[in-house]
């Protein structure tokens, strides 16, 4: 009696850029442990593939015209959570790599990758495992410094962004917090999106850490 042989690693690629396509679909035909189910050039489009198909693996592009990467990587992470997000772009700017990392990108990887790490990577992906190149590991790097030293990031939030905070750190709900500021729950989940990115965070437990590490309200 045969064993069942290892299941493959199913991947989708999303990318504007044909010939980066095409690269990756010649890279991974070689692997026998990876198959690549779909290649598109929309991000729209990897959704909804991503919702069908149910892949180990997005390979995702940042810019692309229809709705960009991070935006893709919200809505794939929402219908198949079980689906891993391995950023594969040319940007590398810090602003783009905490929002990429907040929609749930796991790994963020610059195109210049090796092509032996980025298979590496694809595997790690697979397995719940983190990869980062290494410029992007050194801007984040720098980013965590810089928080570490900075203890007035809250002082560029607004007023209202400020309530949020402080409504959130007291453990209220979005839907709770809406109430007492007369607002939308749809506003305040702006405002908390919007709190997360100044502050360099990435959920709302660290948010709340935040708040009191920083004597923001009163025990």
């Amino acid at each position: 009696m045969t064993s069942n042989p290892e299941p493959f690693i199913t991947l989708i690629a999303a990318d504007d850029h044909g010939v980066v396509c095409r690269g990756l679909a010649a890279l991974l035909s070689s692997e026998p442990d990876i198959k690549m189910l779909a290649a598109t050039a929309s991000g729209r489009e990897a959704v909804e593939l991503s919702a069908v198909l149910v892949p180990n693996v997005v390979l995702m592009d940042i810019v692309m015209p229809d709705m960009d990467g991070i935006e893709a990587a919200k809505r794939i992470k929402k219908s198949s959570p079980r689906t891993h997000i391995v950023i594969l772009t040319s940007v590398e700017t810090e602003q783009t790599v905490v929002e990429a990392t907040q929609a749930g990108a796991l790994s963020y990887l610059l195109k210049d990758t090796d092509p032996d790490e980025l298979v590496t990577a694809i595997r790690a992906a697979a397995r719940g495992e983190s990869t980062l190149s290494p410029r992007i590991a050194t801007l984040l790097m720098t980013t965590l410094s810089r928080r570490h030293s900075d203890r007035a990031l809250h002082e560029e939030l607004s007023d209202r962004e400020m309530q949020v905070l402080l409504l959130l750190a007291q453990g209220l709900a979005n839907v709770l917090i809406a109430e007492k500021l007369g607002i939308g729950e749809k506003t305040v989940k702006s405002h908390v999106s919007n709190i997360l990115s100044k502050l360099y965070l990435t959920d709302r437990t660290q948010a709340t850490v935040y708040a009191w590490r920083h004597q923001l309200l009163t025990p």
